[in-house]
This record gives C-alpha cells, structure tokens and sequence, in this order.
C-alpha cells in the first residue's frame, strides 16, 4: 500500500516520471502544474492556500496526499503492477543435468543492473535455464531447479498474469512483418504501457538506438526496412525504456552490427538484470560473471576476475581495430599494415 511518506518528499518530476498517470489525478482536482516540476510535492501543496483547497476541492493537504496514494494503487492494480512487488534480484538453486546428477553450484543470486553471461556448446541447456527463470522453477520442471524473487519463492502471478513478465527476450533474429513506420511503431508501445508523454518517450527510444545502431535510420523508416543491425538496436533501445520485464535475455549481439558496450550500459542503467548468450570473449568479460552450461547442467559459475577486467582492456583495443578495417572495406578503402597498429 502506497503511503504519504511514500511521495511527499519526492519531487513532481519524479513522481511523474515514475507514475505517467499521475497528471490525471492533479487535472481532476484542480492542481495547477504551471509552475516548475522541480519541487517537492509537500512544498508544492504548501503553497496552495488552505482556504482555496477547502473551498475548490473540499480537501486538505492531508486529504489530497491521502487521495493521490488511493490513486496510484488503483492504478497500479489496473496496470497489473504492484509497487511493493519490484524484482530486486533472483537466486537460483541447484537441480540437476540430464544425467541426473547435481548441479555444480550452491546458489547464484543475480542483482538489478548485473551482467551474467551464459556461454556453453549449442544444445547444453541455456534455454531451458531461461525458461526455468521464466517460470519460477519449483522443483517442477526437468532440471528440478528452483527459483527466488527477493530471496522468496516466487508468486504464481509471475507464470499466470501477462503483465508481469519476468523476462523480455531479445533473439538472434529481428524480422518485422508489420506495416509500420519506426515513429508508429514506437507510438503503439508507448500508448499501450499508457505513457503520459509519449513524444518525449520516442524520441528518447529513436535517440538511443540510432546512438547503437551502425547505420542511422529515420522515424519514417518503415520498419520492415530495418537492417538487422537496425532492428536489434530499435528492439534493445526500446525494451530497455518501455519493458516492464525486469530481466532481458540477448542472444549473441556480437551478431547485431551495434554498438555492444553502450547497448549494455543501457540495459544497466535502467536497472535491468541481463542475461546475455554468448561466445564474444569481450561480452564474456564485460559481464559480472558468467554461467557455463554442460549436459544440460549449470558446471560451474565464474565470477569475472581483476585479471581478465585488465586483459579486457587488450581485447577491446583490438576489437576497435577490426572493427576500424570493417568500416574502411565498407568505404572501399585499401587495408595496409600500418593501419593494423600491432
């Protein structure tokens, strides 16, 4: 349940940021939003007379905080969100492999804004431990895993209630079919996770994945003119700003043409727990750990070390020159050895 000390002292700004309903609430009780959204919602409403509350609204300061945390559970409840149900890690406890013998792990707890890796042959196992997290694993699927949400067993609503995805995956393949422009597309999704601001939304999407992507692109551009490049780097840009999922899964983006480093520290900074697939040794080291899956098992968890952070360094400058020649065949440049640099 939301409470008066849950919203009073934080700003306008980011009450509306984190609830884009709100607006609605100050409309229908006529709270004037003319001045500077940059203040506390308890200084805003001490500036509001008392008499004028009273005689306009029938309410005071109490009755309006009181009313607006009414408001925002309502809300939520119809989003099928829940303010206290946010995903802040997951744990995973060990099952067993497809020989029937013990994972080789106690437990790995994964944390908002981490990067695990989860690398192994074609065939291991990678996606039925997505699928486990998926599911909220008891003890009732093949590997006999068992999964947390905040250190608890895990909710029914996260198998039953569409809204509350765990986990928003991002696969190899990025194919349109609809008859879209990128600006319509973007719209449709932010109109049905019922943004207030929806212009600010696209261009914020359109910004940050043209920022990813290797070749620009339009707002006009139709969808399905996309580059598989480009469309990964629309999908990332988007789910990272508009998902609700609290885990995203990407399956090998050393394939995507895009900027990887900054697709990551996009995904991270909305505070987003990633899983990434994988078999780029720089994405390997770029994570905080990563998951080797054998037979169908998790083998081992690895825990990136100050070492491979340092020889990380080596493979990026080397990265950069591959990367450097790839651009200067696309120009129909000549590659000569002094341009390698090493």
């Amino acid at each position: 349940m939301m409470t008066i000390n849950d919203i009073q002292s934080k700003t306008l700004t980011d009450l509306f940021e984190k609830y884009p309903f709100l607006p609605v609430f100050f409309e229908e009780h006529t709270l004037d939003l003319k001045e500077s959204l940059d203040i506390k919602l308890i200084d805003y409403l001490n500036f509001l007379d008392e008499e004028e509350e009273q005689e306009n609204r029938a309410m005071n300061k109490t009755q309006v905080l009181e009313s607006m945390c009414i408001y925002i559970d309502q809300m939520l409840e119809f989003l099928g969100e829940d303010e206290d149900d946010g995903v802040r890690s997951i744990t995973l406890l060990p099952g067993t492999n497809k020989s029937g013998e013990a994972e080789m792990f106690e437990t790995l707890s994964i944390k908002k804004s981490e990067i695990v890796c989860i690398v192994g042959p074609t065939g291991s196992g990678k996606s039925r431990l997505l699928a486990d997290i998926e599911w909220v694993a008891q003890k009732d699927t093949p590997t006999s895993r068992s999964v947390l949400i905040n250190g608890e067993a895990g909710d029914k609503k996260w198998r039953l209630n569409s809204g509350n995805k765990l986990v928003a995956q991002l696969s190899q393949n990025m194919n349109f079919v609809m008859d879209l422009t990128v600006y319509e597309f973007i719209e449709l999704h932010a109109q049905s996770r019922l943004v207030e601001d929806v212009e600010r939304v696209i261009n914020k999407i359109f910004e940050q994945a043209n920022d990813l992507a290797g070749e620009k692109f339009e707002l006009t551009t139709p969808i399905t003119s996309l580059s598989g490049g480009q469309s990964r780097a629309l999908m990332i840009a988007d789910t990272a700003i508009l998902s609700k999922s609290p885990i995203i899964l990407i399956d090998e983006i050393e394939n995507a043409g895009i900027d990887r480093k900054r697709a990551l520290d996009l995904l991270v900074g909305e505070e987003k727990i990633v899983l990434m697939a994988t078999h780029d040794p720089i994405l390997a080291l770029m994570g905080d750990k990563r998951i080797v899956i054998k037979n169908g098992g998790i083998h081992k968890v690895i825990e990136t070390s100050e070492e491979e952070r340092k020889l990380l360094g080596d493979l990026e400058r080397m990265d950069a020159v591959v990367q450097n020649m790839r651009t200067r065949l696309r120009q129909g440049e000549i590659i000569k050895k002094e341009d390698i640099g090493f």
